[in-house]
């Protein structure tokens, strides 16, 4: 298992990810912006706008390499002198507050021609108003894949998640969660080469698992109420990225393309001054929800 054949791999899980999503939105498709890293690299950056489904979106493919700089030892806590990454990373903002913000990446990193690796990678899903049963069927689709390669992935990886995809100075999650995971080799007793598949497996649940959402939604004529709505809780998501993604700080710190690595942020979004909810509405309740840590899968 090379490093070219894991590049190459997620750069056709891109493509791959990129048509099953155009085929979900049925009107927008992706316009394709190669780049170059000056250091060592580049990538593709995809992105689709304007669509039925979709207000903006982007399915980033990278892989690049370098020395590990001083920086990078300080701020991410790496040892060595040479680094390739990879990955595919992908954020969508759909159209209609109905319908739910999703995230996804997977990613390969080694240390020094491949004398130190690890695999990391997620989903989490973000809705604006949280629909139990879809939480559940969301959660279901993780666990099922999950168990495919180890049964203590799931439960392992969710509570990482929970960990992770947390606004600290808000208290509150920022989504119902998903599974995240960071540092995987060959330690947790799985081979390189599964640890590969485990992490393509994710990849391509990724477009089902949305379009499930989508097809499941019965979408209302939107209320500016919804789009106020949505645009905190965009606001929130905009607070995390910057704050605490591990994604963001790595790319900045590694010299990476801005463009491409704010790609994640919404086309819009809001903050209002000490904002409060009517005590029963949907906004008052989804609040409380994100509150606290749910287990949607019973044990």
């Amino acid at each position: 298992m090379t490093r070219k054949e894991i590049e190459e791999s997620y750069r056709d899980l891109q493509l791959h990810i990129c048509q099953a999503l155009e085929a979900i939105d049925g009107q927008a498709t992706f316009v394709e912006d190669p780049w170059i890293r000056e250091e060592g690299g580049g990538g593709f950056t995809r992105t689709i706008s304007n669509g039925r489904v979709f207000e903006k979106g982007g399915v980033a493919f990278s892989a690049v390499h370098g020395p590990v700089s001083i920086v990078m030892k300080k701020q991410l806590n790496l040892e060595g002198e040479h680094f390739f990454a990879t990955g595919v990373s992908i954020v969508l903002h759909p159209k209609h507050p109905r319908h739910p913000i999703i995230h996804m990446n997977v990613r390969y990193f080694e240390l020094d021609n491949g004398s130190t690796y690890w695999f990391g990678g997620g989903i989490d899903l973000t809705p604006h108003f949280v629909d139990l049963t879809l939480a559940v069927d969301f959660h279901q689709q993780l666990k099922d894949t999950s168990d495919q390669y180890s049964s203590d992935f799931y439960p392992k990886f969710k509570e990482w998640a929970d960990r992770y995809f947390y606004l600290p100075h808000r208290e509150e999650s920022r989504g119902i969660g998903g599974i995240f995971y960071d540092h995987l080799d060959e330690s947790c007793g799985l081979s390189k080469a599964d640890l590969f598949q485990y992490s393509l497996s994710l990849g391509r649940l990724f477009p089902v698992a949305y379009k499930h959402q989508v097809d499941s939604i019965e979408l209302n004529d939107v209320t500016e109420a919804e789009l106020n709505w949505q645009a905190l809780r965009r606001g929130r998501y905009v607070e995390f990225n910057l704050l605490h993604d591990r994604g963001t700080k790595f790319g900045i710190y590694s010299g990476g393309r801005t463009e491409s690595i704010l790609m994640s942020m919404p086309p819009r979004a809001n903050w209002e001054y000490n904002l409060e909810f009517e005590a029963g509405s949907e906004e008052a309740e989804t609040l409380a929800f994100l509150k606290k840590t749910h287990d949607f899968i019973k044990r």
